[in-house]
């Protein structure tokens, strides 16, 4: 018992604040491993890290200064230090996010760590019920809300064009997809050969959206180098 007598000897390093990172440490933890299941950049050990930062620095915040503070002379605002997180985590999200050829990613996880953060601030403000809340949100989100979208709010399926490459086929196909309303989740290089172009090579667009899909492939089947097109309509769980 002597060996952990230290615990309270200051204000704000008792085994309340320990269990407050603790808990911290925990949520932001199992946000994480979602987020590392699903191969994220941003994975187990960013949010884990970035939770028990936001729970300590609240902490810092609220008793970090109780030494240099005497009644009616010095005014502390325990707000000033918290906010920076919020600012200062926009570096991080804003890192995640990034544009390749018009399809933008990163988004969901950038938006998770932004969750992370908030989280850690809750359990570092004493506020545990609204941490375990927020935490349960997220992945009610994640799971919850994507089969949802897919079902009901927007059409999801696979298209295989086989083009010869070096015309520039690639980008216009892109830009159409998006022009007709189909949102671009993910691209894939197949090397396979086509029945009339020994060079000719296929590439899976996954697409998601509320266009007319008869419409994008009469579309895309007119593009100068494009051999042939394809639609596999089985959908597939979402990549983000």
């Amino acid at each position: 018992m002597h060996s952990f007598g230290w615990l309270n000897m200051e204000p704000g390093q008792t085994a309340l604040q320990i269990g407050e990172l603790v808990l911290a440490l925990i949520l932001s933890s199992l946000i994480g491993l979602e987020r590392e299941l699903r191969m994220k950049s941003a994975g187990l050990r960013t949010h884990a890290l970035v939770g028990v930062s936001a729970a300590l620095i609240m902490l810092v915040s609220k008793y970090g200064f109780t030494d240099i503070l005497s009644k009616y002379e010095i005014v502390l605002d325990p707000s000033r230090v918290a906010a920076q997180i919020v600012s200062g985590i926009g570096f991080i999200g804003g890192g995640l996010i990034f544009v390749q050829r018009d399809i933008v990613r990163g988004l969901t996880t950038a938006a998770i760590i932004w969750l992370t953060a908030a989280v850690g601030m809750a359990c570092g403000a004493g506020l545990p019920l609204l941490a375990i809340f927020v935490t349960g949100a997220h992945f009610l989100v994640v799971y919850g809300y994507t089969p949802f979208t897919h079902r009901f709010l927007a059409a999801q399926a696979d298209l295989l064009v086989c083009y010869v490459p070096g015309r520039g086929a690639v980008q216009e196909i892109i830009q159409t997809c998006t022009g007709h309303g189909f949102a671009v989740h993910d691209l894939e290089l197949r090397r396979e050969s086509g029945a009339d172009h020994a060079d000719a090579q296929t590439i899976r667009i996954s697409l998601q959206g509320r266009g007319l899909m008869t419409s994008l492939v009469a579309s895309v089947g007119d593009i100068k180098g494009v051999v042939s097109v394809q639609v596999n309509r089985d959908l597939h769980t979402a990549r983000e």
